[in-house]
């Protein structure tokens, strides 16, 4: 089950990590709340913050999404272009993460969550004897509108 946070949230999160919620971070934080299931980039959100007039650099975004990602606050994922994107971290830890789709044609990442590896875990820890604490599953593909504009 996912949750929703707060920026108050989030910086009493970097609190409890011994960081402090600065003005850069913060901006970045807000960038992707605002701009839920995006899956950005460095490069995307200093975008946004060229267009907003921000004078944030974009050596400071990839610092900050970073150490962000590393205290797990945000999520860090690679959709196989060699470009890191990232969202709020908003799984239960106990949970698995959600899953994505990726559309090798247009890029469009379109997540799920449903997790049909539950079976295999169980079947992996009583075989082998290892238990799973987290998996990430993506396929590659066409979505649907690309399909429909190669027909």
């Amino acid at each position: 089950m996912s949750q929703t946070f707060t920026m108050d949230d989030l910086r009493r999160m970097l609190q409890e990590r011994q960081h402090k919620m600065t003005p850069q971070r913060q901006v970045v934080l807000q960038i992707i709340l605002d701009h839920p299931g995006e899956h950005l980039s460095a490069e995307d959100v200093h975008g946004i913050l060229r267009d907003n007039k921000s004078e944030i650099g974009l050596a400071t975004v990839y610092r900050s999404l970073e150490l962000l990602s590393e205290l797990g606050i945000l999520q860090k994922m690679e959709f196989g272009d060699g470009c890191s994107r990232y969202e709020v971290n908003k799984t239960d830890p106990s949970k698995h993460h959600h899953h994505h789709l990726i559309c090798t044609n247009c890029g469009k990442v379109i997540e799920f969550q449903d997790d049909f590896l539950e079976p295999l875990e169980e079947d992996i820890k009583k075989k082998l004897g290892f238990t799973v604490s987290d998996h990430q599953v993506k396929f590659f593909g066409l979505c649907k509108e690309c399909q429909e504009a190669q027909q």
